[in-house]
């Protein structure tokens, strides 16, 4: 499988959504510092945040073979840049999260995502399990067995 790194600002569903990806039960648990897993990197959300962190996001990078960049469906703004996908020498897919929100606007945050130059976008709801298993299978390499494809014995 290919490894995902998620970046993106606190609060914006980076970690709920590794533990969606991970089939693990929906906790919230405070990102303090990059958290490596099998094929997800979860990263704080001060790292996209501030400046002089963002740089340890870009070398943190290197170590992915994607780079999500999340962005809540009800966010008043995005931090992203536009066209900013071109610094990073990975694939680079917009997520959007919270979409089950009242105050939920996915195609505002898809628009978003869109000007910082990612070409695919998921949409998810995490805590429900919705969108999970499209990254799931974005991520899937040949030969991959996935969780759901096992027979149980």
């Amino acid at each position: 499988m290919k490894r995902l790194i998620l970046m993106g600002r606190s609060e914006a569903g980076k970690t709920t959504l590794t533990q969606a990806l991970k089939g693990e039960t929906i906790t919230y648990k405070k990102t303090q510092y990059v958290n490596y897993f099998d094929v997800i990197i979860d990263t704080p959300g001060e790292y996209a945040q501030t400046a002089k962190l963002g740089r340890a996001l870009a070398l943190y990078s290197y170590e992915a073979d994607v780079v999500g960049l999340l962005l809540a469906a009800n966010e008043p703004y995005s931090l992203y840049p536009p066209n900013v996908t071109c610094m990073v020498n990975r694939d680079v897919v917009g997520i959007v999260t919270k979409i089950d929100r009242k105050d939920a606007n996915p195609a505002r945050a898809e628009k978003w995502l869109r000007l910082t130059g990612c070409k695919k976008i998921f949409f998810v709801n995490s805590t429900a399990n919705e969108g999970v298993s499209d990254i799931l299978e974005y991520l899937r390499e040949p030969g991959d067995v996935m969780p759901w494809e096992v027979s149980p014995e």
